[in-house]
């Protein structure tokens, strides 16, 4: 069964460091924690149109942290990814929009 590419590509991560990234053609995004690099790919592909020529990955455990009154919670783990678009492709419009 082939998995929705918006259930994969969760939202896009804007920070200072990949706003810097842009300028190499690079964007990050906040990904399913169970999505391999060829699931990202073609979701990318699918939903922006553009060529991508790499994906690098990272997973992120949750950290334990005080909210609010509560002494202790946890704050979610989650899955990064950086995508290199391929030379020539278009720049996806989300990020333009400045």
């Amino acid at each position: 069964m082939k998995k929705d590419p918006r259930d994969i590509i969760i939202r896009p991560l804007i920070s200072e460091k990949t706003t810097e990234l842009m300028e190499d053609n690079k964007y990050t995004f906040v990904v399913s924690g169970k999505a391999n690099k060829i699931e990202i790919k073609e979701a990318l592909e699918a939903i922006f149109g553009v060529q991508v020529k790499a994906v690098n990955t990272a997973n992120y455990k949750g950290k334990m942290k005080r909210l609010g009154r509560f002494p202790e919670g946890k704050q979610p783990a989650w899955k990064k990814a950086i995508i290199t678009l391929a030379e020539g492709s278009k720049p996806i419009e989300l990020f333009e929009s400045r």
